[in-house]
């Protein structure tokens, strides 16, 4: 048995305050083992050209590093002017993940400095790229590599990383990324990318978190048969054998690190729903894709609320996608309507959802287990004019349930088509169409195009990000629905407020909550979100919430609001650098 207490910081080549701190503390002040080329080249404490003299002289640099001491903000203005020398995006990806294993105080400047501009980058869409790409541009491993051949001695791999107390994981088994499929080995770029946002974004020091690839194998044959493939060269593990290595992983993550939030990522649908309903009353996890996802989504329909002067139970609300995306949307903007006291009769009606067999109802041939929630019963059919036993695709949908919320989630291209979504706008004066589908390639439609067929009067939000539009002298900026404006928040919220489990009330508050933040003067430019800029405000106002739900729900901390508030700026590090003294 791995005892995580008897595992020293020291093993990080550090000592002194950490906590969710991070190393350093308070104080700011950093006692450091390592010295000269040592020093330069551990990422984690490395200052490059910004150590000085007295750190040079403690540390044995002089002449390891030229003259000059240069500040944060010089290196920061340097490695900006880097990135923008580059055209292609995904060398701009590569040059980034390589500052990140250089120097990672300087990385999360960059990024929190630069975070609407870097985004895209180093997450969707260009990390989608950067999965496919992943074995060919490989340079130095980060996080954990699990494997089933491994079963049997995860708690041990868990120690090798040398953390000493993580409080954040994010683990995949690469089965559905983005809207690319099964990725294998290199939909680790998926953990890597998210916790470097909970890092800019939320400030949680990255000396607390650990990506982990659940690399069970691939049915990907391009990557089997790609001779630098760098994955579990077997087909992907299912059934019992897939259960009981995914159970391995959960003890082994309650034994090594107990205070750990666990965060499942791009698992696919039946997995998704079944690993997130199983584990979530035993360890303090979520799954991002179903209630991360469901959060934001709400978000940008609050946020339209806020515009139409409606109720969200007024609303009837059209789902193209009936995976692990849509079921959790349809369950949190369900939970938001029971929450205005409306009946289950009416709840019941106002969702409908679409696979890629068409309409889902009660008595569908080939109707998936998990998908039943939100079939349509017998009294729902006959209220929309629905015969049954056939199939209705989303245009024979529109016109009989007319809409006023069209969400895609099926990583189908164009799959919004221009009759339906004019059919659409013919009912409703303002509709709220929201191709969340990415990357890009795989939206449902493109902004400009729904605009046009709904005369300009659909206020429009996607899952990637677009330019602008501008129609009939009006702008409309589009507002992008990204899970980062919902993940970072509610995980800072569960670490601090320490509570027992995540529950669908803190990611409703944490939907209310960005919906809030939308400025008024973005809302007059029909953008339904926040600017990405303004993550870490976000992410502060989420975390609150959060917490505050815990604590009401017995879940959590029992603090007073301004304890919460006070917790959640503690534990937020602002990268900078520390000041160093020899160990």
């Amino acid at each position: 048995m791995i005892d995580p207490v008897r595992r020293s910081p020291a093993a990080n080549g550090v000592t002194g305050a950490t906590g969710l701190y991070g190393p350093g503390g308070k104080e700011g002040v950093l006692r450091v083992k390592s010295r000269g080329i040592t020093l330069l080249r551990d990422s984690r404490v490395s200052k490059g050209t910004a150590f000085t003299d007295e750190e040079r002289d403690a540390f044995g640099l002089r002449g390891l590093i030229p003259s000059a001491v240069r500040t944060i903000e010089d290196q920061v203005d340097l490695e900006i002017e880097h990135l923008r020398r580059k055209e292609d995006d995904l060398e701009k990806y590569i040059e980034l993940i390589a500052l990140q294993t250089r120097n990672e105080t300087l990385f999360y400047r960059l990024l929190t400095d630069q975070l609407e501009e870097l985004m895209p980058i180093i997450y969707t869409p260009v990390v989608g790229e950067a999965c496919i790409q992943f074995s060919h541009i490989f340079r130095r491993s980060k996080g954990l590599w699990i494997s089933p051949d491994d079963i049997d001695h995860i708690p041990e791999m868990l120690a090798n990383t040398e953390l000493v107390d993580v409080r954040l994981i994010v683990a995949t088994d690469n089965e559905r990324i983005l809207g690319l499929g099964d990725q294998g080995a290199g939909g680790m770029g998926i953990p890597i990318g998210k916790l470097a946002l909970y890092t800019a974004g939320a400030g949680i020091h990255p000396s607390l978190t650990l990506p982990v690839s659940l690399d069970v194998g691939t049915d990907n044959t391009d990557l089997l048969d790609d001779p630098l493939y760098i994955g579990y060269r077997k087909p992907r593990l299912r059934g019992r054998a897939y259960d009981e290595f995914i159970e391995a992983f959960v003890d082994g993550v309650i034994e090594v690190f107990p205070h750990a939030v666990l965060q499942w990522e791009d698992l696919k649908q039946h997995n998704a729903i079944r690993i997130l309903d199983r584990y979530r009353h035993r360890i303090t996890s979520f799954n991002d894709d179903i209630q991360g996802t469901s959060g934001v989504a709400l978000a940008g329909v609050l946020s339209a609320l806020r515009v139409t002067g409606q109720k969200l139970s007024d609303q009837r609300v059209v789902f193209l996608g009936a995976g692990a995306a849509g079921i959790g949307m349809a369950r949190l903007i369900r939970l938001g309507m029971k929450r205005e006291g409306v009946s289950r009769d009416i709840v019941g009606s106002a969702i409908a959802m679409l696979d890629s067999k068409g309409l889902v109802y009660d008595g569908r041939v080939s109707l998936d287990e998990d998908k039943r929630e939100f079939a349509l019963g017998a009294a729902e059919m006959a209220k929309y004019g629905f015969a049954g036993g056939g199939s209705y695709d989303l245009e024979a949908v529109v016109e009989a349930v007319h809409p006023t919320v069209l969400i895609g989630t099926s990583g189908t291209p164009g799959a919004f088509a221009e009759l339906a979504v004019r059919k659409m706008a013919s009912y409703v004066p303002t509709p709220l169409i929201m191709p969340l589908s990415n990357p890009t390639s795989a939206s449902e439609a493109e902004p400009a195009d729904i605009l046009t067929w709904t005369e300009g009067r659909a206020l429009v939000a996607t899952g990637s990000p677009f330019d602008p539009v501008t129609l009939g002298g009006e702008r409309h900026v589009i507002g992008q629905a990204n899970n980062a404006f919902i993940f970072p928040g509610v995980g800072l919220g569960a670490i601090v407020s320490e509570t027992k489990e995540i529950t669908d009330e803190m990611f409703l508050a944490a939907a209310d909550t960005l919906a809030s933040m939308v400025p008024a003067e973005r809302l007059a430019e029909r953008a339904l979100y926040p600017s990405q800029s303004d993550l870490r405000g976000v992410s502060r106002a989420t975390a609150v919430a959060v917490a505050k739900v815990a604590r009401d729900m017995g879940e959590g901390r029992v603090w007073s609001d301004e304890q919460i508030e006070e917790a959640v700026d503690a534990a937020m590090w602002f990268p900078k650098y520390l000041t160093y003294l020899p160990a």
